[in-house]
């Protein structure tokens, strides 16, 4: 298992160097040493890309033009996942502090198992109470503030054009003047002309091409690797167009990713035993899922995982991955042990488990992320000066 370092090399480290160089205290981690927020504050603008799902170890076999910028590697958070890592860019705070814990979550606060991003109803599920408009969702599940709401320059959200006005991006984006683009000719145009206005000025611009081709078709299948080398062009281009503007440009990414066989994808309807043990869907991600077991199952429960699926999974007691620290640093948010389950299956190698609801389309991914491999923990760091 390859844990995140909240500590000083992950991306809640990274934010911390950026919050304390635009003013802001509000990250709990400390800086990472080799980016001080006083070198970073030195400049008038601060761009930060996150394209997602660009694992280090993709990066660094074929870093292609990218080569001159790649400064090593940042874990991600745990899970390692878009829904944790993407609020930890927007606000600062490791999952600890957010507390939000995966794709799938159990939300007590209205009764619902809710995809976070889409704050959309999983079918199928059971929901305790009628669910309340999207809109008014984030009021009701989230307790955080932005960090571009503590920031002392001006702060742009840069976001493709169909999550740019969502629920879930509109609250991570307060405090920030909210930008969409369309495609990734767009994402630069829109970069480019924000670095070139006057004043000192915050930009996070955030990319979901490569992660979608790596879902779909393989984190190396010719699609991905297209998408990553349509980046690298783009990016390299735009930087000699901003060349002299003051500006300094990290880019990494929220998490990494690893392919998975159909062979290797364990479908919870073929361990009927296991699944009676569970009050709840299975929730979290698919490379760690959250288990809400019914009462007195837990023997039951651990002696089948040790039984049947030692070769393929690991159970983890929620107690632990609190005690250790899983989630980073406290205090805790106060829903956290609500949001993980009483157990943790954390999946080895390129296993996968899921299950299928009545009423839900069944679904097959290669591509897959929010396990503790080496490949989905590590996230590339890139530094560039034009």
């Amino acid at each position: 298992m390859y844990l995140p370092d909240y500590d000083g090399g992950s991306i809640a480290n990274l934010m911390a160097s950026l919050a304390r160089a635009c003013g802001s205290s509000a990250s709990p981690c400390p800086p990472l040493a080799e980016l001080p927020p006083a070198r970073l504050a030195a400049f008038s603008n601060l761009v930060l890309l996150v394209v997602d799902g660009l694992g280090y170890d993709l990066l660094a076999e074929r870093p292609g033009p990218l080569a001159p910028y790649l400064r090593g590697h940042l874990t991600s958070v745990f899970p390692s996942t878009t829904a944790a890592a993407i609020p930890t860019f927007m606000t600062g705070l490791p999952p600890s502090r957010h507390g939000l814990t995966g794709w799938h979550m159990w939300l007590r606060e209205v009764g619902a198992l809710l995809a976070i991003l889409p704050l959309s109803a999983r079918p199928g599920a059971p929901l305790a109470e009628p669910l309340p408009p999207r809109a008014e969702l984030p009021q009701r599940l989230f307790r955080h503030d932005t960090l571009y709401q503590s920031m002392d320059r001006t702060s742009y959200v840069v976001s493709p054009h169909f999550i740019a006005d969502s629920p879930f991006n509109r609250y991570h984006s307060r405090g920030a003047v909210k930008q969409p683009y369309h495609g990734l000719d767009g994402l630069f145009a829109a970069l480019g002309q924000l670095t070139a206005k006057a004043g000192r000025k915050f930009v996070y611009g955030y990319w979901p091409d490569y992660d979608s081709a790596a879902h779909e078709h393989g984190c190396r299948s010719p699609q991905a690797l297209a998408a990553v080398d349509a980046f690298a062009t783009a990016f390299c281009a735009w930087l000699e167009q901003i060349r002299g503007s003051d500006t300094l440009v990290l880019v990494t990414a929220d998490h990494g990713f690893i392919d998975c066989p159909p062979e290797r994808q364990i479908a919870l309807a073929d361990h009927p035993l296991l699944a009676e043990c569970l009050a709840l869907p299975l929730c979290g991600e698919r490379r760690a899922a959250w288990c809400y077991l019914k009462p007195g199952k837990a023997p039951v429960f651990e002696a089948y995982v040790r039984q049947h699926l030692t070769h393929a999974a690991r159970a983890v007691p929620r107690e632990q991955l609190l005690a250790e620290g899983w989630f980073g640093p406290g205090p805790c948010h106060p829903e956290l042990a609500a949001r993980i389950g009483d157990y943790a299956l954390l999946m080895a190698d390129d296993w996968v488990i899921h299950d299928t609801l009545p009423g839900e389309t069944p679904y097959t991914l290669i591509g897959h992320h929010g396990g503790l491999s080496p490949a989905e923990m590590r996230v590339p760091l890139l530094v560039a000066r034009p």
